[in-house]
């Protein structure tokens, strides 16, 4: 099973740049930051074809994960970019100095689902390190340059992970 390429909208359309510019800034982060609540529901609501953030061009996906203290389902909206079969997320955590909770979840439980394009599949998280780590990175960063931003924002080591559909 294939993780589905859903994108709504298209790449390099004037919202999406207008939406990496925004983003780009520490008001505009916080602004999404904080709409994060109501995108996970209408993510939800849609199974992954539809986000607060408008049709960017962006591949979503939603991650589910376990909670490494609760147990209890973790939902992530994210922006992947394809690797292979597999795709590539990464905790930007829009530059901010700790690693976003999900990125916990997987090193403690790194089976999870994902919801995309309408699809639930389930999914195995490697988490990738050296050269592995930096070619992920990059494919994130030609996804949308907004990442090279968040990057500038941290010293921390930005976890990058792939998710390669289980059967």
């Amino acid at each position: 099973m294939t993780i589905p390429d859903y994108r709504w909208g298209r790449e390099g359309s004037l919202l999406s740049r207008v939406g990496t510019s925004v983003a780009s800034t520490r008001p505009g982060s916080w602004t999404i930051r904080k709409l994060m609540p109501l995108d996970r529901r209408l993510l939800l609501r849609t199974r992954g074809r539809r986000t607060l953030l408008g049709p960017i061009g962006a591949p979503t996906l939603v991650l589910e994960t376990i909670g490494r203290k609760s147990g209890q389902p973790r939902l992530s909206p994210l922006l992947f970019a394809r690797d292979g079969d597999s795709v590539i997320v990464v905790g930007s955590n829009f530059g901010q100095e700790h690693h976003p909770a999900w990125t916990g979840n997987l090193l403690a439980h790194p089976r999870a689902q994902v919801i995309a394009g309408g699809a639930e599949i389930p999914v195995v998280a490697e988490l990738l390190t050296g050269a592995e780590a930096e070619a992920g990175w990059q494919k994130m960063v030609d996804l949308t340059s907004v990442y090279a931003t968040y990057k500038t924002r941290t010293d921390r080591e930005i976890r990058v992970f792939r998710l390669t559909p289980t059967s």
